[in-house]
């Protein structure tokens, strides 16, 4: 499954929040990207839609076996690429700011070979 990056963005949000708390709600994610409440839930549709987010009753959002994967593989681009950035002198805001961009449109080949290279080499 291929998402765009906005997709992208809001799983590893929900990911990132879920990790600080078990209740992530739909405000919860407006806030912590700075969207608004109606471009959120609308995107929140289109993921539970595509089978990688859940919502309970009470409007709590769970990520899907698949959406959980997923987002990781996201979370793990943006922390290796931020980490990468940092070890070449970047402060860290920076290095969050530029992994954010990055991490969306890097390939596979080239994310393997930089986490193997910040595995051997990385600090």
């Amino acid at each position: 499954m291929a998402l765009q990056e906005s997709g992208e963005m809001y799983m590893e949000a929900i990911y990132v929040l879920s990790q600080k708390s078990s209740v992530v709600r739909g405000i919860d994610v407006a806030d912590y990207l700075g969207y608004s409440k109606p471009s959120v839930s609308r995107a929140l549709g289109i993921l539970r839609d595509e089978g990688l987010l859940k919502k309970d009753d009470a409007g709590n959002l769970k990520l899907t076996e698949a959406g959980e994967i997923l987002a990781k593989r996201i979370y793990e681009r943006h922390t290796v690429l931020t980490k990468m950035f940092v070890s070449l002198g970047v402060d860290e805001a920076t290095a969050a700011e530029d992994a954010c961009r990055v991490e969306h449109y890097i390939s596979d080949t080239t994310f393997d070979a930089i986490k193997t290279h910040m595995k051997q080499y990385g600090s």
